[in-house]
């Protein structure tokens, strides 16, 4: 079906931060009932509690879910529970580095359309794959800041 990737790793934050999970546990569980006092009880509008907690929950599910990213000599691809992006890398124009990941700009300097644009590449818990995945970036886009 596909090549061999070059590189390939997975990530769960979920799993790979357990105080870090704890606290968003909490701060949802938190989140939910004060919603409910709020929207459904003292307001009476219950289809604001679920549209709001739809959004809070649908941005917050990529940390709670295993992401696969494999990297070929001409696209990368990233796989989530049911969703599968593939980009070739003649879309991208830099690309720069955080603790947590690499973000792949598809502009030639870092903007901050690069979270609606662009593809995050988060790091697996141990980072092994950071030097290779490095190597392999700035030979296929070149630009890193």
């Amino acid at each position: 079906m596909y090549p061999e990737a070059k590189l390939s790793w997975r990530s769960w934050p979920f799993a790979e931060r357990p105080l870090a999970s704890s606290l968003l546990l909490l701060f949802l569980l938190f989140l939910t009932i004060f919603l409910y006092r709020l929207a459904v009880v003292s307001w009476q509008m219950p289809l604001f509690y679920f549209l709001g907690l739809a959004l809070v929950y649908g941005n917050l599910l990529p940390y709670f879910i295993i992401t696969e990213y494999y990297i070929y000599e001409d696209k990368i691809m990233v796989r989530y529970l049911f969703i599968k992006v593939e980009r070739q890398w003649s879309d991208f124009g830099c690309f720069y580095q955080d603790k947590r990941g690499i973000m792949l700009s598809t502009f030639q300097m870092p903007r901050r359309l690069d979270p609606f644009r662009g593809q995050s590449l988060r790091f697996s818990k141990d980072k092994t794959e950071v030097p290779a995945l490095l190597e392999f970036l700035q030979l296929k886009i070149g630009r890193k800041y």
